[in-house]
């Protein structure tokens, strides 16, 4: 039950964080300039181009459609060891995204004082941390 409650929580996680990202995609504005990271000018460091929203908005996507399998709510056949190895894959990205590079994303980065970075302290690296706690206990309990 309790693998159920939290497969479902990190589906609809990933359902709005992909929501957000097909938003930006057809144009949406709303907290896009808290989303990308800045140098200390807050100047984005880089230009991110439609293809890469979408397929970020995609790949968050089918991670949600994995964990809505992995609640038992669905029953679709996939091969064991790829599905598997996703389990521990997913969480995996989202904990080192939570550790960062060190300089402008992640929770020892260096650069503290623009909009992004203070988003990212307070709001994706914390959300990063969680999503890959929960995607081990899953595995761990299942």
């Amino acid at each position: 039950m309790m693998v159920m409650i939290l497969s479902l929580l990190l589906f609809l996680v990933f359902i709005v964080l992909g929501g957000f990202h097909f938003y930006w995609l057809f144009g949406g504005t709303w907290a896009l300039e808290n989303a990308i990271p800045t140098r200390e000018n807050e100047k984005a460091m880089i230009s991110i181009p439609k293809i890469a929203t979408l397929l970020v908005a995609l790949i968050l996507t089918v991670f949600g459609l994995f964990y809505f399998m992995k609640s038992g709510l669905i029953n679709v056949e996939a091969p064991f060891r790829g599905i598997n190895f996703a389990y521990w894959f997913i969480p995996t990205i989202f904990i080192l995204r939570s550790v960062g590079e060190f300089k402008y994303v992640g929770f020892f980065k260096k650069v503290k004082n623009t909009k992004f970075s203070k988003a990212d302290s307070k709001l994706f690296s914390p959300l990063c941390l969680g999503i890959g706690v929960v995607g081990i206990l899953i595995q761990f309990m299942n």
